[in-house]
C-alpha cells in the first residue's frame, strides 16, 4: 500500500515538474510584442480593463490606430474600449466579442467592415497576435478552429513551445527581461496612438476587381455577428473608417450598406461621409493608411456626437470609479501625445 502511495506522489511529481517546464519554456519562446508588433500585446490587454464600457470597438488597424476612448470620454462621458487587433478577420471579431460578453454587455458595437474581404484564413502571425492573447474558453476555442491556416495544429495554441521552439536562435534581452513580467500597457483601452504626421502624397489607383462581391463566409460571420448583438440587446454599428488604403471599393460599400438595410443597422461609411474632417495631409501617420492622434481626436469628437444623439449613452463624467480610471488614463496619454511634437 505504502509502494503503491509513493509511486502515485512521484509519478505526480514527476508530472507537475514536466508541464511546469513545459509551461516555463513556452512562456521563455513566445513572442512578447515589446519592441516590435506591439499591435500583438492589444487582445491580453481588455482584461486589465477596471470599469465597464457602454462601447466595444471590434475590427482590425483601422479601429485601434482611428479611435480614441480617451477624447469619447473628455468630450461627451461615453465609456469605451477598443476590442482591436492586426488584421482581425470578421470570425475573430465575434469570437472576441462573445469572450467580452462573460463579463460585461455594452450598449453598442461598432465594427468597421474592411476585413469582410476576407474569406479564407490568411496568416499565422497575424491569428497569433490575436488569438494568443485572449483567455481560454469555449470563445478562444472556436476562435483558433476558425480562424487557422494550413499546416497549423491547434495543439501549438494550446502548448506555444509546439509552434516556437526553434526561437532559441531569436532570443532577445526583452524575452528573459518580460519571461515571467508584464511590460505594462501599450495602448489606451486598446487604442495605439501614432503621433508621426505623414501626409498622403498621392490617391493610388485601385486594381480591378475580379469578383465584385464580399466573400460569402464573411457576410455569413456577420450575420452571426448581428444576430448576437440582436440576441443581447446591443445596437450594432457598421463602420468604414477613413483610410486611402487599403482601397474600399464601391460594390463593397453597395454590399455592406444593403445588409445594414436589410437588418435596419447603422452604417458610417466616414471615406464618403467625412464630416470629422479628416485632412489626409495632416491627420495620418503614414500617408492615408491609418490616422495619427489629432485624426483619431477629429474621428472620435464626430463618431461620438453621432453615438450620444442616437443611443442616448449616458454622461459618466463627475462618476468616481470611471473619473479615476480615465483620469490616471489621460495622464499617460498626454505624456505620450507631447512627448511625440
Amino acid at each position: 500500500m505504502k509502494r503503491t502511495v509513493r509511486t502515485i506522489i512521484g509519478i505526480t511529481l514527476a508530472l507537475a515538474v514536466f508541464f511546469g517546464a513545459l509551461f516555463a519554456l513556452s512562456k521563455l519562446l513566445a513572442p512578447k510584442y515589446v519592441e516590435t508588433s506591439v499591435e500583438g500585446r492589444l487582445t491580453s490587454e481588455y482584461y486589465d480593463e477596471q470599469t465597464p464600457h457602454d462601447v466595444l470597438f471590434l475590427g482590425d488597424c483601422e479601429v485601434f490606430s482611428n479611435f480614441s476612448p480617451v477624447t469619447l470620454y473628455q468630450e461627451y462621458g461615453i465609456t469605451s474600449c477598443i476590442r482591436g487587433s492586426a488584421q482581425q478577420l470578421v470570425w475573430q471579431s465575434y469570437y472576441l466579442l462573445e469572450d467580452a460578453l462573460k463579463t460585461e454587455t455594452p450598449k453598442v458595437v461598432a465594427y468597421n467592415v474592411l476585413a469582410l474581404k476576407y474569406g479564407e484564413p490568411q496568416s499565422e502571425a497575424y491569428n497569433r497576435m490575436t488569438l494568443d492573447g485572449m483567455r481560454w474558453g469555449k470563445a478562444k476555442i472556436g476562435a483558433i478552429k476558425a480562424s487557422m491556416t494550413d499546416g497549423e495544429d491547434f495543439l501549438s495554441y494550446v502548448f506555444p513551445l509546439l509552434r516556437f521552439h526553434e526561437r532559441w536562435t531569436e532570443l532577445k534581452a526583452e524575452d528573459f527581461r518580460y519571461w515571467f513580467r508584464d511590460a505594462g500597457p501599450v495602448s489606451y483601452k486598446g487604442y495605439l496612438m501614432r503621433t508621426e504626421v505623414r501626409p498622403a502624397t498621392e490617391t493610388p489607383i485601385p486594381k480591378p476587381l475580379e469578383d465584385p462581391h464580399l466573400p460569402k463566409t464573411s457576410m455569413a460571420w456577420l450575420e452571426k455577428l448581428a444576430a448576437l448583438c440582436e440576441e443581447r440587446g446591443i445596437a450594432l454599428v457598421l463602420v468604414k473608417s477613413p483610410s486611402i488604403e487599403p482601397y474600399w471599393y464601391a460594390e463593397w460599400d453597395e454590399t455592406v450598406r444593403a445588409f445594414a438595410d436589410a437588418h435596419g443597422l447603422r452604417y458610417e461609411n466616414m471615406i464618403r461621409n467625412n464630416a470629422a474632417g479628416i485632412d489626409m495631409q495632416t491627420d495620418t501617420c503614414d500617408m492615408g493608411q491609418h490616422l495619427n492622434v489629432y485624426g483619431a481626436e477629429k474621428l472620435s469628437r464626430w463618431f461620438g456626437k453621432e453615438l450620444q444623439d442616437a443611443y442616448d449613452l449616458r454622461d459618466h463624467r463627475g462618476e468616481a470609479a470611471f473619473d479615476a480610471d480615465y483620469g490616471a488614463l489621460l495622464e499617460r496619454y498626454e505624456a505620450e501625445k507631447q512627448e511625440g511634437n
